[in-house]
């Protein structure tokens, strides 16, 4: 009885430590896999020792191990895996297949292998990376649904599905004399398994979940699904194949009847749980000792292990057609060691594959590379960026940017450009095009294109935020830029760039949460469109007529609420959370902090009168005016000297921004207006001073191909489809533009 006591005693002792150690890792912004392995080193035997009975736990840890793989196998999509099916099959098993390789002769010649079987096994553990970190790092983001996260998601998962060969295959590895007759049995049972699984699932699974379905106990639905994980799971143990590859077998037989979700449901729960366990059982075997005599060594592991397969992922990406800006950030994001990494190190142990010190190197090793992961990602496109800056590496990356492929008409005006073909990409290209407005697709995903080609509808296979593809679009000429992206960072920095082609242009962003409304709107959108108060609207406004309101004043009120960028209907924001957007918007974007000189000719100007945007091209998004911080500031806001402005944009553009508040360049008297010189305007060959002699008014700056020229060159002379900032009194200037 008293060793039954001490059996709950010890369960509840880590699973309040797996609780609140996963709870500090997620306050920490960091995987709570994490929190698990530390709370289990310090109830652990290493640890404070609070564990009597620590063998105990690890059979409940081996369920944790199999409820993992039976979910990855229940959620297991063959249609998400085709959509990028190329780099998911191709990609992958190339990237595999390098860092096993490249591990296995590296530990050899280096002598870290005792063996070809050892090398193998290491380039396996290796070759692995983490679906849950890097999925729960992309969701955050809200980047599971862009390109880089497709592309990530579709190697994540095949990686995922080779691990249930890599499992199959172990027991050969751990008897390389009898290799061949050991490979060739592992392989034969594999067969008739999987053989066998097939039938079964096919037959026998579906009607009897729909038996169970029917009697609509939430119980013995529960129950069912629990005895088919184990059971097959006991199956391949007996057939001495491993308890993971029969739970993932498991679950891809739930996965292909209707029931799928309700079983993925009820397992979740206890996944997570025993799951926990697992990785707390994996921290309870964690010697200090050996971490701390070997600090320098798992450091050095943790640099050859980011940057090779960062190395190695790159190129392949790169390979398969996808911008060096999808590569990097793919690269970064999957260059750690997995979750399912610590399965395989687990058995290999228990197999002699691994000695005790190289088991502890791996996991110091992995459990780096995870908390380094989501840094990884968020700084992959700065890193791209400054890749970029540099100029013996800009004419190369370049190549990697350009048009793959595009089909335009011969001549392109008025027309709207939509940037994004996804699903709500395609309901603006269907209402645009059912008009008959000219419309102008620019998309990234081959499967989109294919669509866009059936319905005969232009567009420009390549990354809408790319300087080279927003050359194509002929932005200069467009009526309007819709932004349907599923990236909220490419949304910003297509915003920007855009307005660097067009400053004029018009354009409606979809924000993905609140806190992209304020920040588009403040680059420059006119409109921003946020989906869920969208919704909200609508359903608001049947409610409204329901209660017999006349559809003019559910009109105005739905106007004002646009018009006031549903302020009235956002929840109230607090500064601290106003500075965390403000610090994730300027994130992907060149910025700096910028005082305001006494010299400068902004010393109490409005930013309405200082056409700020338009004659420098940075977007002011912050305002710090003595105690005060301004988030957002509005256009009425007076600057004074002595102000910090928090500003975005491109180098140059801040540099001239410096020029003008820093009283270098002033700024000419009167009113601004953007014109864009046709073939036919008078102004095409003349220079900026001519233009001021002749018609007495300034150009303050030009944009040509997006480059901003200011202060303006006085004998620069003007080329078609130059935009040039024309600031003179209000009487004079629309006399000249009426001119001209």
């Amino acid at each position: 009885m008293a060793a039954d006591h001490n059996f709950i005693l010890d369960l509840t002792v880590v699973l309040g430590a797996s609780a609140l150690g996963g709870y500090v890792a997620s306050r920490l912004r960091q995987p709570v896999l994490l929190g698990y392995l530390a709370s289990g080193f310090i109830v652990g035997p290493f640890g404070f020792q609070l564990l009597t009975e620590v063998e105990q736990i690890k059979p409940l840890a081996e369920i944790g191990v199999a409820f993992l793989l039976f979910a990855l196998g229940v959620e297991f999509s063959l249609a998400e895996l085709k959509r990028v099916k190329e780099i998911a099959i191709q990609g992958s098993l190339l990237q595999i297949g390098l860092t096993l390789s490249l591990v296995a002769i590296a530990t050899s010649l280096l002598g870290w292998a005792e063996g070809w079987n050892q090398a193998v096994f290491l380039g396996s553990i290796l070759s692995l990376s983490s679906t849950a970190v890097v999925l729960k790092t992309l969701t955050e983001r809200g980047e599971v649904n862009t390109l880089h996260g497709q592309v990530m998601l579709a190697i994540l998962i095949a990686q995922d599905l080779a691990l249930g060969l890599m499992l199959a295959i172990l027991p050969a590895l751990d008897n390389p004399e009898n290799l061949w007759p050991t490979l060739g049995g592992a392989l034969l049972k594999a067969l008739i398994f999987f053989g066998l699984a097939i039938a079964f699932g096919k037959w026998v699974v579906p009607p009897a979940i729909k038996s169970v379905a029917r009697t609509e106990s939430s119980e013995l639905f529960l129950l069912t699904t629990i005895a088919l994980c184990l059971g097959v799971a006991l199956v391949t143990a007996a057939l001495g194949l491993s308890i993971e590859m029969g739970a993932f077998v498991a679950g891809l037989m739930m996965s292909e009847i209707d029931y799928a979700d309700q079983a993925l449901a009820k397992i979740l729960p206890l996944r997570d749980t025993f799951a926990s366990l697992f990785f707390a059982s994996i921290g309870m075997l964690i010697d200090p000792r050996i971490l701390l005599d070997n600090f320098g060594i798992i450091l050095a592991l943790v640099i050859l292990v980011m940057l090779g397969k960062a190395l190695i992922i790159l190129p392949t990406v790169l390979n398969f057609g996808y911008s060096f800006k999808t590569a990097t950030i793919a690269a970064l994001g999957l260059n750690q060691i997995g979750e399912f990494s610590f399965v395989l190190a687990l058995k290999g142990f228990d197999l002699g594959l691994l000695s005790e010190e190289k088991y502890f190197l791996i996991l110091g090793t992995t459990a780096i590379t995870l908390v380094l992961t989501p840094l990884g990602i968020r700084s992959a496109p700065r890193l791209v960026d400054w890749f970029g800056s540099i100029p013996a590496l800009a004419n190369i990356l370049r190549r990697f940017q350009q048009v793959k492929e595009l089909s335009l008409p011969e001549t392109m005006d008025n027309h709207v450009v939509l940037a994004g073909y996804g699903r709500v990409g395609e309901a603006i290209a269907r209402i645009m095009h059912n008009r008959g407005y000219p419309l102008l697709v620019v998309e990234n995903s081959e499967a989109a294109i294919q669509r866009l080609r059936q319905k005969n509808i232009p567009y420009i296979f390549g990354d809408a935020d790319s300087e080279l593809v927003l050359e194509k679009t002929h932005l200069e000429k467009a009526k309007a830029l819709a932004i349907a992206l599923p990236d909220p960072a490419s949304t910003r920095l297509l915003l920007k760039r855009a307005l660097e082609f067009a400053p004029n242009l018009d354009v409606v962003a979809r924000s993905h949460n609140n806190s992209e409304i304020d920040v588009l709107t403040q680059l420059g959108a006119q409109e921003v469109v946020q989906p869920e108060f969208e919704a909200a609207l609508e359903m608001g406004a049947h409610l409204l007529s329901t209660l017999g309101e006349s559809q003019w004043a559910i009109q105005s009120a739905i106007q004002t609420i646009h018009q006031e960028r549903y302020q009235s209907v956002r929840p109230d924001s607090m500064v601290s959370i106003q500075q965390k957007w403000i610090a994730d918007a300027t994130e992907s974007l060149h910025h700096e902090w910028v005082v305001v000189d006494q010299t400068s000719s902004l010393d109490w100007m409005t930013l309405t009168a200082t056409d700020i945007r338009h004659l420098t091209g940075v977007t002011v998004m912050a305002i710090q005016q003595g105690d005060d911080l301004l988030y957002y500031p509005k256009k009425q806001i007076t600057l004074r000297s002595g102000d910090q402005l928090l500003v975005v944009g491109e180098p140059d553009e801040i540099n001239a921004f410096r020029d003008l508040v820093e009283g270098r360049c002033l700024l000419a008297e009167g009113v601004s207006h953007w014109l864009i010189l046709s073939d036919r305007s008078a102004l095409v060959n003349l220079t900026p001073n001519q233009i001021w002699y002749q018609y007495q008014v300034a150009i303050q700056a030009i944009r040509r191909h997006g480059k901003l020229y200011h202060p303006v060159d006085g004998a620069m002379h003007l080329e078609i489809e130059d935009c040039l900032l024309l600031r003179a009194d209000g009487d004079r200037l629309q006399q000249v533009i009426g001119l001209l």
